[in-house]
């Protein structure tokens, strides 16, 4: 009889132990797959890396870089190997693409998309995180003789990615320049050149059904320099406008803050005229060159600092645009580095946030990004008033970080290190790190209704220490650890409720075994 139920007892243990830890992996294996749909929903910047660079560092060297510039998504213009092996094991997401001089070949052959994905995507993934394959370059408007074959090349991509089962993992679609769109403001009146609807209609309906974004490389530099006295150069640059300068689309009503707004928007309503209302706009390449020859006398520093600065603001405050406010395109920079081997004009050389030996050309000043693309390699950034702004309204702003936010405003009191000098302008600043650092330098926290901006700078002085410069206390780390990990919570509750389930059903198990012990 003991043997019996010693037999009986195996039996249900081994039942009971397989249920719970089947339960526990199949509940962390979703919590992964949540986290990384949550990431691709959320949205981002990332950078183009172009490769005509002088010097250029080694694949091993640049994703050691991008980890420390805290850049996670980027588009490649091939399918770099050593780049691609260098990604492993990274968090990095990276859209690699078909350069145009292999479209014929691809798009004539299924045996040689086949090769192209096993040899480009297969080899890698998931070890590298694919993201997209981008198809071309602006093949309809830059070599329209390739255009009857950039569907085939699609459709061979996309089916090489199916018998890989590779297909829900990793896009198919192809960037396009902003001329493929006519008309473009006001926004609600634009199309796509119709003379490109055979090859636009099987393409929009393909990113539909796949739901793959429409790529888009959109510049507002060139739409300045192309209407200038007609387009605000503020406007252009995502300045705040007064009322009055804002662009209005006689059509809708909607006020446009920016030019890109305005170019998103116009590709909506171009795909909604050919009866597609649910593919999204990916920006794949937008950004503002540094220098210029003297026929482009806009392409300065100044100006590509304040372009990219409020380009990831506008991004990354989730901002949305007036026709689609409810979805922010992601976007990628364009470029990483400059690439100082590019032929005339003299911008061509010049749109990279970096040198080639990865010192940056300008420090953006990022407000509210956290520490993305801070070009601050100490990881040491620190929140200040921005210049220019009116004093009631920075009064209004420090008032609020010294009373609701709870910033320490101690040292900006009265015979204290950082009252000198005396102006709200100052006071403010210390009052906005003292704030931001609180907070642990987290996204939205150097915002202030768009009055405060982040800065590599120490703006210590004399006596006067920032927050920011000061030694981190337990404390502090404390605080920081909790802020960096709330994202999580959700995954340690679900984990430790299958830990808690797990206990229990050994309690049982234990109480069973008294049970049949007993008989």
């Amino acid at each position: 009889m003991a043997n019996s139920n010693l037999t009986l007892f195996v039996f249900i243990f081994t039942i009971i132990i397989f249920h719970s830890t089947t339960l526990s992996t199949d509940n962390i294996n979703t919590v992964t797959k949540q986290q990384n749909q949550n990431q691709d929903r959320e949205p981002f910047v990332g950078v183009n890396i172009g490769t005509d660079v002088s010097n250029l560092v080694s694949a091993t060297d640049l994703v050691s870089f991008l980890q420390v510039q805290k850049i996670t998504h980027i588009r490649l213009y091939d399918a770099n190997q050593d780049i691609l092996k260098a990604l492993s094991n990274t968090k990095i997401r990276v859209i690699i693409s078909v350069p145009n001089n292999q479209l014929l070949g691809i798009g004539s052959s299924n045996a040689t998309a086949a090769t192209w994905i096993g040899r480009n995507v297969a080899a890698f993934y998931p070890q590298t995180l694919i993201s997209a394959i981008a198809v071309g370059d602006e093949v309809l408007t830059t070599v329209p003789s390739l255009a009857p074959i950039l569907m085939p090349a699609i459709e061979s991509l996309y089916s090489a990615l199916v018998a890989a089962n590779l297909h829900t993992q990793i896009k198919v679609s192809t960037p396009h320049a902003a001329s493929l769109i006519l008309d473009p403001f006001p926004p609600s009146q634009s199309f796509f050149n119709q003379s490109l609807s055979p090859v636009m209609v099987p393409l929009l309906q393909f990113l539909s059904r796949t739901e793959s974004p429409l790529m888009m490389n959109l510049y507002p530099y060139y739409v300045y320099m192309e209407n200038k006295g007609v387009v605000p150069l503020d406007n252009s640059l995502f300045k705040p406008l007064t009322p009055s300068k804002e662009m209005v689309d006689p059509n809708t009503l909607l006020h446009y803050t920016n030019v890109l707004d305005a170019m998103i928007d116009s590709a909506y309503v171009s795909m909604k005229n050919l009866n597609v209302t649910d593919v999204v706009v990916l920006v794949t390449e937008s950004g503002w060159p540094s220098k210029g020859d003297s026929k482009e006398p806009y392409a300065t520093v100044d100006n590509a600092d304040t372009y990219n600065s409020n380009l990831i603001k506008h991004v990354l405050d989730h901002s949305g645009t007036p026709l689609h406010p409810e979805i922010t395109s992601s976007v990628y920079i364009y470029e990483l580095f400059d690439e100082d081997l590019r032929s005339t004009p003299l911008s061509e050389a010049n749109w990279g946030l970096f040198y080639g030996n990865s010192t940056p050309v300008y420090l953006l000043h990022v407000s509210g990004s956290g520490t993305f693309l801070a070009n601050d390699t100490t990881n040491k950034t620190y929140c200040i008033a921005m210049d220019g702004v009116d004093s009631k309204t920075l009064q209004s702003a420090l008032d609020w970080a010294c009373g609701p936010g709870r910033a320490n405003c101690s040292e900006i009191q009265p015979g204290e290190d950082c009252y000198e000098p005396n102006n709200v302008k100052e006071h403010a600043s210390y009052a906005f790190d003292s704030y931001y650092q609180k907070e642990g330098k987290s996204s939205g926290s150097c915002d202030f209704k768009g009055v405060a901006m982040i800065t590599t700078t120490d703006p210590s002085h004399g006596n006067c220490i920032y927050p920011g410069s000061k030694k981190v206390n337990n404390k502090a780390k404390a605080v920081l650890n909790s802020t960096q990990t709330s994202g999580a919570a959700d995954d340690i509750r679900s984990i430790t409720f299958s830990s808690i389930r797990i206990s229990l059903l050994f309690w049982l198990l234990l109480s069973l075994f008294s049970c049949i012990f007993l008989l």
